[in-house]
């Protein structure tokens, strides 16, 4: 993955930094959560915001392997 290097207002970083840390994921990374997170609400700004945490979720369940067959019926 190929990164770049841009400038944040400092406020942002902060709020990064304590939040990245009570959720064990590092300023970056936080950063590129929260970006996830606007960009599908962008894209879809009917959905709410508790729907789309979940369908991120749903997707890392997915890619872990971790999620059950439902039998309909």
């Amino acid at each position: 993955m190929a990164t770049t290097s841009i400038r944040l207002d400092q406020d942002l970083i902060e709020k990064a930094k304590i939040m990245a840390k009570a959720l064990n994921r590092t300023p970056p990374k936080q950063i590129e959560h929260w970006a996830k997170i606007g960009e599908i609400m962008e894209d879809n700004p009917d959905l709410p915001y508790e729907f789309v945490r979940q369908a991120i979720v749903s997707k890392a369940e997915h890619e872990a392997g971790k999620l059950e067959s439902y039998d309909f019926g």
